[in-house]
């Protein structure tokens, strides 16, 4: 049985979830690799949809300020705490993604 790494599970989130967010604003999702450069594009896209009138997008905002708590967090937390941080994570990404959509 492998271990996931936190660059792992950050590199799965990217994967996952990076070209869905850069697209909600017009941007590229190859931001570089490391768990900051995907909290960059995170805060990024909150800010664009909490700045819309859109209550929709704003209701994307707040699940994307979360999935940045939760991201943000796992940086500093123990290594057996992080799977299911970033799983409440990928939990609020997912919803601010289909929010929008």
């Amino acid at each position: 049985m492998t271990t996931q790494t936190k660059a792992d599970i950050f590199a799965a989130l990217r994967d996952c979830f990076a070209a869905d967010l850069a697209a909600l604003i017009g941007g590229q999702s190859q931001r570089g690799t490391t768990p900051n450069a995907f909290i960059d594009l995170v805060e990024e896209v909150r800010d664009v949809l909490g700045a819309s009138s859109l209550g929709t997008w704003q209701d994307a905002s707040e699940d994307l300020d979360s999935a940045l708590t939760y991201l943000t967090d796992a940086l500093t937390s123990p290594a057996g705490d992080q799977p299911s941080i970033l799983a409440w994570a990928r939990t609020h990404l997912r919803n601010a993604i289909a929010t929008v959509g």
